[in-house]
């Protein structure tokens, strides 16, 4: 994997997978199609997120479900790729094609993506 710096800190990161939505967060888009939220254009039709009450159910899943924890590393993106080379990450799609749920979580998020472009863009 290439040498990415985020150029926000590990809070506002975090953050963002609790409190965004689908649109700023990969983490909440595939936990809202495994859960079965339904993907909707929102604004001008180019962002896509559960909607307030599907963004809202994902949000109270998380704080009841999800759990964050971390280690400070100089060379995160090293781990990275250890980590999702050595243990079974089926969340993860970059770096994980070797995962037996890759293609799976690839195709339901694609579909939902492919749904959400057919439906009217919500308010």
């Amino acid at each position: 994997m290439a040498n990415r710096t985020s150029t926000q800190n590990l809070r506002k990161r975090v953050r963002n997978h609790y409190r965004g939505n689908a649109a700023s967060s990969t983490l909440r888009l595939t936990l809202g199609c495994l859960l079965g939220l339904e993907l909707r254009r929102v604004g001008s039709g180019q962002k896509m997120t559960f909607g307030k009450a599907g963004e809202a159910t994902l949000s109270q899943w998380m704080a009841d479900n999800a759990r964050v924890c971390w280690i400070e590393q100089n060379e995160p993106w090293t781990l990275e790729s250890q980590l999702i080379s050595e243990l079974d990450l089926p969340l993860n799609l970059a770096q994980n094609r070797h995962n037996a749920f890759h293609s799976r979580l690839q195709e339901l998020r694609a579909r939902a993506r492919q749904r959400a472009r057919e439906l009217p863009i919500s308010s």
